[in-house]
């Protein structure tokens, strides 16, 4: 027998929709629109999206934002994977473990402002030592590699936590090495994990704003950061297209992984 809902719960429901797409739709309603100026309707159009093409600043951008995606998703995912199975399978004393989980779940609960204004101090103090840590592509891949390790870790920790070690303690009943058992046991069973910590990894540096900011370089601007200045000089339609781009992108993003994960399932 079907448990009845009450119609407020599908009323907010329907609220809290509209609150999470609305923008999003106004966004690619504007981009859309053959008027410059204004709500009101002009015509369809696709010639903001075709000037976008044609603007040297936002190829630019687009391309410093998908290397830095990329590069701080590959180490961070590496990083984040190795992490969590440290923390995971080590038998730590219980006190340390306490510690570890901890410091794992700060990043993600520090305000970025703060984990920004961190990364700047650092930086002035490394610079003093290299010029390599002189504002640019490399402080921009690690200041996001710094935050991306600690989300990568959680999602990967938490598969790990439903697979248990009954099938660790078979394979090493069977002789496994621990290359071995790391190799052809654990990273097999986390491949999902691993896929899911580095699509989140990947789209959070793709819309960082924060911490791009604090550690870009005149060479290094992001597409969050060309919006930001675009934004000084007045709202234009090819930035609300620029910005459905990128929702559309995260959302295939998304949509893939749901679609290869299902493919893996079947």
């Amino acid at each position: 027998m079907r448990s009845r809902v009450h119609p407020l719960v599908g009323l907010l429901a329907v609220v809290a929709f509209v609150l999470l797409y609305a923008p999003l739709a106004a966004v690619a309603y504007l981009s859309a629109n053959a008027t410059r100026h204004g709500f009101a309707w002009r015509g369809f159009t696709l010639k903001w999206y075709a000037g976008l093409l044609e603007d040297s600043a936002v190829l630019e951008a687009a391309r410093n934002t998908l290397v830095l995606a990329v590069v701080s998703t590959l180490i961070a995912t590496v990083l984040g994977t190795l992490l969590a199975i440290a923390i995971a399978r080590f038998p730590w004393p219980k006190g340390v473990r306490r510690l570890l989980d901890l410091l794992v779940y700060l990043p993600v609960v520090t305000p970025d402002i703060l984990f920004a204004a961190a990364l700047v101090v650092a930086y002035q103090f490394l610079r003093g030592i290299s010029p390599l840590f002189n504002p640019g592509m490399l402080t921009m891949v690690l200041g996001h590699v710094a935050f991306q390790i600690a989300f990568v870790a959680l999602v990967v920790g938490g598969r790990l936590a439903t697979l248990g070690r009954t099938l660790d303690e078979a394979a090493r009943d069977l002789y496994a090495t621990p290359f071995y058992l790391l190799r052809r046991v654990t990273l097999p069973l986390l491949a999902p994990g691993i896929a899911a910590g580095a699509m989140l990894a990947f789209t959070l540096s793709l819309d960082d704003f924060v911490i791009s900011f604090f550690t870009a370089g005149p060479q290094s601007r992001t597409l969050p950061l060309y919006i930001y200045a675009s934004l000084r000089q007045g709202v234009h339609p090819g930035l609300h297209a620029l910005s459905t781009l990128i929702v559309l992108a995260t959302v295939l993003l998304v949509v893939s992984l749901e679609a290869l994960t299902r493919y893996r399932k079947d």
